[in-house]
């Protein structure tokens, strides 16, 4: 049978999705990219916040769609939305044969079996890192190294949905990261949701910086960078990996969420503005070329005009490349969501227009700053027209950061590291020409 898939939400999902791919692929199924082709469709679900919930009803409804007037047979939906909400899904969405948990996900293929009352290859039955196929391309891919979360802060649903924070152990990580490297694999992510806890579980102190110093060591990557560090975790030492290893990128990603004490202390964050501020500056002290990016949090419940004041203010001083603004969204279960002073749409809406505003501007000067430099890119797409090569540089993730626009030399550099002279910039991304040997 022909099997699609739909991913959605973050690259901790799409990791899952990778793997359920895997597991099918396994068990002799063919994987499709076009879900109009598929007899059995699998829909990985967000459900962290009101907006990726919707989107999820929303893709389950539209695939549902296929199954009356396609090929398609059989409806599986799995993930983040799932696990909170499964027996209210399966009355509201009877088109759907079968929901899974994130909990049954180590019962993953006997459900399956059990829906196509197939027989079970019992060497393939569970979910596996080792198995999963990379859906991001044949230069990058993402390593997840823990699950869960343990932080607890006050707005998040995470720990509900997927658990407390578990640690891989280190030797099951290098051990996939090699197989990835012999994939042929260029560019490796670190993701967790929050990657500066590794380890503190399963060793009893973090071992991040450990972890990327072995990474470091496997042949093959040229680029290593981490994801979610969370600035009261961010050490001295880890600082130091950064700096003294060429293979990772100079970029953090720091979801600082405020910069108020009072609205820090509201979300049970364990650091406080001044903190956050002395780490930013220690950074850019010890790493000039630093790219920092963050995620903010506005309408808080509680969150006040001064409140908002400071962190309006703090943004203005241009302390971050990138920056990702988010209303605040009521979640059930959480802390937050019992908090009586909430704050009215059109506040948040307003607050969230005034900080886009300011990073706009912010980002337009840092960009511009940028022309007439020189960079290492990889090359990773081509235009439909042929006309132009897609890259990026260390300082864009995939997906989510800007990218490097490069005019065609006929020359095939796709997949391939390229010197790059930033001629001009285009909203956020960049437009370059390769440079002369």
């Amino acid at each position: 049978m022909k099997v699609g898939f739909v991913s959605l939400g973050c690259s901790k999902n799409l990791i899952d999705t990778e793997m359920a791919i895997g597991l099918f692929k396994n068990n002799k199924f063919e994987i499709v990219n076009d879900v109009e082709k598929a007899e059995i469709i699998v829909i990985n679900t967000c459900g962290f916040i009101e907006s990726a919930k919707q989107e999820a009803i929303d893709t389950i409804l539209e695939m549902a769609q296929y199954k009356k007037n396609g090929n398609c047979k059989y409806i599986v939906a799995m993930g983040c939305l799932v696990q909170r909400y499964k027996s209210e899904l399966e009355k509201a969405i009877p088109e759907v044969d079968l929901f899974i948990t994130i909990d049954e996900y180590n019962k993953f293929w006997d459900k399956i079996s059990n829906l196509l009352n197939n027989k079970i290859n019992n060497n393939c039955t569970n979910l596996e890192y080792m198995d999963r196929v990379i859906s991001t391309g044949t230069n990058t891919a993402y390593l997840k190294i823990a699950e869960g979360c343990s932080n607890k802060c006050t707005y998040c649903s995470i720990p509900y949905i997927r658990g407390p924070y578990i640690s891989r152990p280190m030797e099951d990580i290098l051990k996939e990261a090699k197989k990835l490297s012999s994939q042929g694999i260029k560019e490796l992510i670190v993701i967790a949701q929050d990657t500066t806890k590794y380890g503190e579980d399963l060793y009893g102190k973090p071992k991040l910086s450990e972890l990327l110093n072995e990474l470091c060591k496997i042949d093959g990557f040229e680029w290593i960078r981490f994801l979610y560090a969370y600035p009261e975790s961010i050490t001295d030492e880890l600082i130091e990996t950064v700096k003294n290893n060429d293979k990772i990128c100079n970029y953090f990603d720091i979801p600082i969420q405020h910069i108020s004490d009072t609205v820090l202390k509201r979300m049970n964050r364990k650091t406080t503005g001044m903190k956050i501020e002395e780490l930013i500056k220690k950074i850019k002290s010890k790493i000039p070329n630093a790219i920092l990016r963050t995620s903010l949090i506005v309408g808080f419940p509680g969150e006040t005009e001064e409140d908002f004041g400071k962190l309006y203010d703090f943004v203005k001083k241009g302390y971050f490349n990138k920056l990702g603004v988010f209303m605040y969204s009521k979640e059930d279960g959480t802390p937050a969501a019992r908090l009586k002073e909430q704050i009215h749409h059109n506040t948040k809406k307003k607050r969230y227009n005034q900080i886009m505003g300011i990073a706009r501007e912010i980002s337009k000067e840092n960009l511009k700053a940028l022309i007439g430099k020189q960079y290492k890119v990889l090359i990773e797409n081509i235009t439909f027209d042929n006309k132009f090569y897609i890259g990026r540089t260390y300082m864009d993730i995939p997906d989510t950061d800007g990218i490097v626009i490069i005019k065609n030399t006929k020359e095939n550099i796709l997949g391939k590291f390229v010197d790059c002279k930033i001629t001009d910039i285009k909203n956020y991304d960049l437009i370059g020409d390769i440079c002369n040997e």
